[in-house]
């Protein structure tokens, strides 16, 4: 499990594969100088509560992972929790979704006659 850390007071424990995901998200819309909200809810074992931080390009965001290895991405779970960080209620951890099979591309040669 690791920790996603914000403004240096704010923590929370996210499976690191999930982590990963978030981190593309997040990183991707801060790059941008974008703005939004990050909810997440705790699990039983730390009083199944809820949180809500904004988050901002000035603040700083930490992604700790506790696996020394990169998960593989699912860039159907990216384009989900993209869709869900540009939505007014703001980014939260959605369900994996099933993989995409890979689409094979066609290159087309433009001739001119």
């Amino acid at each position: 499990m690791g920790q996603l850390i914000y403004d240096t007071s704010t923590r929370t424990t996210i499976d690191d594969r999930a982590l990963a995901h978030l981190q593309i998200v997040m990183l991707n819309k801060l790059r941008r100088k974008e703005s939004f909200a990050f909810s997440w809810k705790y699990p039983a074992a730390e009083g199944d509560g809820r949180s809500t931080v904004w988050i901002a390009p000035e603040l700083p965001l930490h992604f700790r992972f506790s696996g020394s290895r990169p998960p593989a991405i699912n860039p159907a779970w990216v384009d989900v929790l993209m869709d869900s960080a540009n939505t007014a209620a703001g980014l939260h951890l959605v369900p994996e979704p099933p993989q995409r099979e890979a689409v094979p591309r066609v290159v087309h040669e433009l001739g001119v006659d």
